[in-house]
């Protein structure tokens, strides 16, 4: 006869872990043997951590791993459910606020963002994908909305994630029949950026993260918050939000920005907008 599940004994502190190398801040789930599962302790952990790194110098982008052969396979069943539901619709709240919370924050990050997805990605999983601003995949990963397969819905945003982010009829078959996607299938159907052989992966990642840091730290910021911003307005309405959201960051150190890329592309000719970014060491800013 199998044992019983047991809560995880390690403490809150080990559910996640990270470096900083070269302004590239590498965070990963660590729960491998549960296949990164999100219990409430990793949730309140990856909050700890996210308000860490959110506003170091030394952190330029953010990328959102797991340890092992899993990105996550969603909530603990244990955890997350189970035991919150025999406790109360009290415990339950706190669980959904625990996790939603990091979520919320990581859509709306300073820094830009890259998932890193190298194995399973179930579930609850599809909150942190949906919040990393680009999403890269193996062609190892899979992809799953498998609630159906044990009575619930595709909770957490989870029916929200796919709705925005595949064609209709995918993701309606997608939720309705829990089959998984192979990341190739991801990459086809708008879950995931772009998939990747595997042994390319930590490579193609670096090569983003690169890539971004070389723009401007503002300019980044302002354009992904405008990209998310703008999916809900209508055209009108975008169209006056993006205008006013240029004037502001005018004053984050635009001007001096916009002056010395206008000038190496018009009179020293050093950079193509189109091939690249402009060489933001020269721009001269006040203190």
């Amino acid at each position: 006869m199998a044992m019983p599940s047991k809560p995880d004994p390690r403490p809150q502190e080990e559910t996640v872990k990270y470096e900083i190398v070269d302004g590239v801040a590498w965070v990963s789930l660590n729960r491998p043997d549960k296949k990164n599962c999100q219990s409430p302790k990793l949730n309140r952990q990856m909050k700890v951590v996210l308000d860490e790194l959110e506003f170091r110098d030394d952190v330029q982008v953010l990328v959102l791993t797991g340890e092992g052969d899993a990105w996550s396979a969603g909530m603990d069943l244990l955890e997350y459910f189970r035991h919150a539901e025999q406790e109360g619709l009290h415990k339950v709240r706190q669980h959904q606020r625990e996790a939603y919370a990091w979520w919320e924050r990581l859509r709306w990050y300073e820094k830009a963002t890259v998932g890193m997805i190298n194995g399973w990605c179930f579930g609850g999983a599809y909150g942190p994908l949906f919040a990393c601003d680009i999403a890269i995949a193996s062609d190892k990963a899979q992809f799953g909305l498998s609630e159906i397969n044990w009575a619930i819905l595709p909770g957490g945003g989870a029916s929200k994630v796919a709705a925005d982010l595949m064609p209709y009829r995918k993701a309606m078959y997608h939720a309705m029949m829990g089959e998984n996607l192979t990341g190739k299938q991801a990459e086809e159907q708008g879950l995931v950026t772009e998939c990747v052989p595997h042994d390319q992966l930590k490579a193609r990642v670096q090569e983003v993260a690169d890539k971004l840091k070389a723009k401007d730290s503002q300019a980044l910021r302002a354009t992904k918050w405008a990209m998310r911003r703008v999916m809900e307005m209508t055209y009108d309405n975008a169209e006056d939000y993006l205008i006013r959201t240029q004037e502001a960051l005018n004053d984050f150190g635009g001007w001096e920005t916009r002056k010395e890329a206008t000038k190496q592309f018009l009179d020293e000719k050093t950079f193509k907008p189109g091939l690249g970014a402009f060489d933001k060491s020269k721009v001269q800013k006040d203190d």
